[in-house]
């Protein structure tokens, strides 16, 4: 079998911009993603049979341009596969779902555009049922077409709250309250300074028409700082600035604390590689920019692909577009700013969980950090099994390595990296599917 110039990792609106690129310029490229559908997070499709969405007039507007182009251009997908990473012989490795078979890929580049994840931190009782993130939530309405049953509270930080809330309200049954730590009706200086991004502005200002118009609780500069369970409900303890507390009872509670580079465990970017294929990476796993960047980006990695594979020219530079998010996107940060910037983990008490996984908690690693000769991030995961449960430290290695510098902060600054390492496979795999990787055959779909 011919193996293409560029394999495309992610079916998002990164990767099919960069696939479409490379497509263009003549040369071979197949694009990988792990569900049976393209759009990412973002342009998430409903299941077969939905016909309903909670996508916008422009949301689904900018889909459609993007779908045209990458139709036109006819590059082979491979659904329901996914990147396990790059051998030490420069080997691609995929996880066939379908065939349940490892599938050994020697493409000439590598494009990884795998999106961003949502960060959460950690709570008195978010590691509860019932509790999970809002961006959860969103996808599921994307997905389904319905909004989720019951009592929804929505609590944690940043505008996706805000567009999940006027989504579930479309469906049908919008949450009983918004819990933001910032004010963003009192960031005077930041909310003049969106007005050149009038795009945001529009979905923005759409979003809070369905807010106010449903008479939804958007309570601001608040926390919610414990969640507890009786025989009927979810129990939300919210403290506002001014240190008053209310109790908010919900049958789900979404949480979303702002958005992350999905970059975990990653092979870095390589240009030039004697032993393998050139690595670069597009979209939100590259710097966590929004919808808007993400297309753009993709366009500049795919651009970067067909430089290097061409050897003529050099790398394309930046867009303006990009730009134009990154400024967008650190508006939205101080727009969006807790209200009073004192540590979050610091204060949470000792049984708070940390590591849902291995269920360890801050005190577990207080202990362990509470010695004079003081333990290296890699030492923490082995010695306290921190980042060592199935998600292998998705989730909680960022907050294990921020408090790690919180209680040493004369020491070097822990990184979520020095407790994951850096190795392939990225997610966990069968044995049997392993060995069996030498005599499969690919599998094109």
């Amino acid at each position: 079998m011919v193996e293409p110039d560029v394999l495309v990792i992610g079916g998002g609106p990164a990767g099919m911009a960069a696939a479409t690129e490379v497509a263009r310029a003549g040369y071979m490229v197949e694009l990988v993603e792990q569900r049976d559908t393209l759009g990412g997070a973002i342009y998430r499709q409903p299941i077969a049979g939905v016909e309903r969405s909670c996508h916008t007039a422009q949301t689904q507007a900018r889909w459609h341009a993007i779908l045209s182009k990458f139709s036109q251009a006819r590059i082979p997908v491979h659904h329901n596969s996914v990147f396990l990473g790059v051998d030490g012989d420069g080997v691609v490795l995929l996880d066939n779902r379908r065939t349940g078979h490892i599938e050994q890929r020697r493409p000439r580049g590598v494009i990884i555009a795998c999106g961003a994840v949502e960060k959460v931190l950690p709570r008195p009782g978010w590691h509860l049922p019932g509790v999970s993130t809002a961006g959860g939530l969103q996808v599921m309405m994307k997905e389904t077409g319905r909004a989720p049953e019951g009592n929804i509270l929505l609590a944690g930080s940043g505008p996706l709250l805000i567009a999940v809330a006027a989504q579930m309200a479309r469906l049908g049954n919008p949450p009983v309250a918004i819990v933001e730590a910032g004010d963003p009706l009192q960031q005077v200086g930041p909310s003049f300074a969106m007005l050149p991004h009038l795009s945001l502005l529009r979905e923005a200002v759409g979003y809070l028409a369905h807010i106010y118009a449903r008479r939804i609780p958007w309570i601001r500069a608040a926390r919610l700082v414990a969640i507890e369970r009786n025989e009927t409900a979810l129990l939300a303890t919210i403290r506002s600035e001014d240190g008053k507390s209310q109790t908010i009872s919900a049958d789900r509670i979404g949480l979303h604390d702002g958005i992350r580079p999905n970059d975990f465990g990653l092979p870095p970017e390589v240009t030039d590689s004697p032993s393998g294929p050139f690595v670069l990476r597009a979209g939100d796993c590259r710097e966590a920019l929004g919808a808007f960047a993400a297309n753009a980006d993709g366009k500049r990695a795919g651009q970067a692909a067909v430089t290097i594979l061409s050897g003529k020219g050099t790398a394309a530079n930046i867009s303006k577009t990009i730009n134009r998010a990154r400024k967008a996107q650190d508006i939205l940060v101080a727009l969006f700013a807790p209200s009073g910037q004192s540590s979050v983990f610091n204060q949470l008490p000792d049984e708070t969980v940390l590591c849902r996984c291995e269920g360890k908690t801050i005190g577990d690693l207080r202990q362990l950090c509470d010695r004079e000769d003081l333990l290296s991030g890699r030492e923490v995961k082995h010695n306290g099994r921190f980042a060592m449960g199935a998600c292998q430290g998705r989730f909680c290695a960022a907050n294990t390595a921020a408090l790690m510098a919180e209680l040493n902060p004369g020491d070097r600054a822990a990184t979520a990296q020095d407790l994951t390492g850096r190795r392939w496979p990225l997610r966990p795999i069968s044995i049997a599917a392993l060995t069996g990787a030498n005599s499969t055959p690919h599998d094109n779909n």
